[in-house]
Formats: structure tokens, sequence, C-alpha cells
């Protein structure tokens, strides 16, 4: 792999200008068809990288698609992947879905506050083919976007995990704190409970903790274990603030004009990332690995009350109704009615 993240910059747009997508050049008739993919995320996300690394591995060992993958963000920063796949730039990504829901709305259903602990216990609900994933993947074709999968199910919802100095129990605790929020569903219900929500990188999350520059993260298990988090932590409130899925994108214009083979071979490689990317994560690596691993440096695990339970869903009902503005009240309706189990 000898392209580099600048000379590609550099020469993006020649590219698209000059190749059709996926590799392929006017008058090719060779075997592979080249496909490059992007990640931001590193392999030390054992869990998160799980999928997506299998997916490519069986990709590439195709015969239809030679694969030039880039972790890590090697190639592209995250906020550069989704600009760099509309323009055909690259052919595929994996990106979180609480990264892109400003950009692409109809994704914050995978994040809503009092919706994601149903969708969490319920896989079926987003794996391909239902009606959930359908509903998502007509609202991002208006935008050529086509999601092949969302790994199955959304991964364990985000909690509240807080050190020593700054203890978060309960929702109560949460006034006055200031809390490292990504996603902008849990931003709101924070502030809503009086936490001041600061966004902060993850790689750089261990010193805000260590510092008291924040007093507590919402965050995945991924994150605590992808950057030795518990090392700073003493307690973790297992309120469902929010959550995600990792999304594998091609456009629809790609995806529909890739040759039989291609997509053959995409097919099969999306399927087994779809049946295993979540569950292994939330079934094997998390309960067997992450959560001992927790245990272990004496991080006191504290399980929500009703009363707090009832509280974040009555809380999130604006942060809902915000989201259905945006999406549009038919399909927003729809969308969280199929992610709830209440309608078919």
């Amino acid at each position: 792999m000898t392209q580099t993240r600048r000379t590609f910059l550099k020469t993006s747009a020649a590219v698209v200008g000059g190749t059709a997508m996926f590799g392929l050049t006017a008058g090719r008739a060779a075997a592979e068809t080249t496909m490059t993919g992007v990640s931001y995320l590193p392999p030390s996300y054992k869990a998160l990288a799980y999928g997506s690394a299998g997916f490519v591995e069986r990709l590439d060992a195709s015969d239809a698609v030679k694969v030039d993958y880039y972790d890590s963000g090697k190639l592209l920063k995250a906020d550069e992947q989704l600009p760099a796949l509309r323009s055909g730039t690259i052919d595929f990504m994996f990106h979180t879905s609480s990264y892109i829901t400003r950009s692409i709305p109809i994704l914050g259903i995978t994040g809503l506050p009092g919706v994601v602990e149903e969708l969490y216990e319920n896989p079926d609900r987003l794996k391909k083919g239902s009606p959930l994933f359908n509903l998502i993947n007509e609202e991002l074709a208006k935008e050529d976007l086509y999601m092949v999968s969302m790994m199955g199910n959304i991964l364990q919802p985000e909690y509240i995990w807080s050190t020593k100095a700054a203890p978060v129990r309960s929702i109560a605790d949460l006034s006055g704190k200031k809390v490292r929020v990504v996603s902008f569903e849990a931003t709101k219900v924070i502030e809503g409970f009086g936490g001041a929500a600061v966004r902060i990188p993850s790689s750089e999350l261990y010193l805000a903790l260590q510092r008291n520059t924040v007093d507590a993260a919402v965050a995945n298990i991924s994150t605590i274990i992808g950057r030795s988090l518990q090392e700073q932590i003493d307690f973790v409130y297992k309120l469902p603030m929010t959550a995600y899925g990792i999304g594998l994108y091609t456009t629809t214009r790609g995806w529909e004009t890739m040759g039989e083979a291609e997509k053959a071979a995409f097919t099969e490689a999306a399927d087994w990332f779809d049946e295993n990317g979540a569950a292994y994560s939330n079934n094997t690596i998390y309960p067997d690995e992450y959560w001992p691993m927790v245990e272990a440096e004496n991080v006191e695990i504290i399980e929500p009350s009703k009363e707090d339970l009832q509280t974040l869903t009555d809380a999130a009902a604006d942060v809902r109704a915000k989201w259905v503005s945006e999406v549009g009240e038919d399909v927003g309706a729809r969308a969280i009615a199929l992610a709830l189990g209440k309608a078919e």
C-alpha cells in the first residue's frame, strides 16, 4: 500500500474525473476490481474493529475484488470520510452513526435516549432487510447514500463513567458536572439534567479525566478499554444515555452500477458483517473481556433506579420530538415505532 494520505487527497479530484466507480477504467479488462475503503477507528478498538476487519478480509479474499483499505484515519480523518464517499474518491466507508447524525439525521434513530435500550435488546430490528433498515435506506437514497449494513445492531449503550473526585451515582449527581459527550442526542439530555456537555476527542479523554478537565464521560465500553480509561474511572452509572452502530456505506449510484461479481462478493462479506459485527462485540468481547477488565480496576458498577430510567424517558421526549421534526413526522414516528417493536 504505497499511496499516502497527502497524495490521495491531492489526486482524488483527478481520479474521480478519469475513473469510473470502484476503480474501473474505461477499457479495463482486469480480473479484479480495486475498491478503496476507509475507517477512522484504530485496531486497538478491538470490539469496534472486529466487524470491519472481518468484512475487508472476506471481500479481499474474493476473486472479484482487491481491497485498498485504510483504518485509523490514515487516509482520511473522520470528518473527511463522508465528503470523500459522496465525491467518489473512496468506494466504501465504515462510520459510527453518532458521529454523522447531524449530517444524516435519519441515523439519529440509533442514538435516541429512551429508544436505544429497546433497540439494543432486539437486534433483529436493525438487521439487513428489516423494516427499520429499509426505512433508513429509503431516506439515505435521497442523498445518494446506501447503508449496506449497520453491523446487525447497535452496540451496547453508552453509560456515564465518572471519577472518584466527582462520582455520578444518579441523575441528580449530574448537576454541575462537566461531562464529555459526543452525540447531539446525549448532549441535550445531559444539559437538561444540569450538566455541562463538553466535546473532547477520545484521544484526549484520558488526560482530561486525570486532570479533572471533565468529571465524567458518556461513553461506550469500547472507548473506555480502547483508551485505558478504566485507570482513571471509579464509577459507572449504567443509565443508557445513547448508543451507536458502525455502518458500512457506499453510494446508491456506486451500488447500482457495481458489476455482478463485485456485488456478489460485497454482499457476501456484508452478510458476514451483519451477522457477526455487533453480535460478537455485544455477546462475547464485552461480557467476557471488557467488563472483567473494568471490574479488575475496582470500578463500582451502579445499576440505574426505576425512577431514573423513567426520568430519562421523560427527558428524552423533547430530544425525540426535535429529531422527528428534522426527519419528518411520518418517517420519524414510524422509525421510533419500528425501533420499539410497535410497528411492522
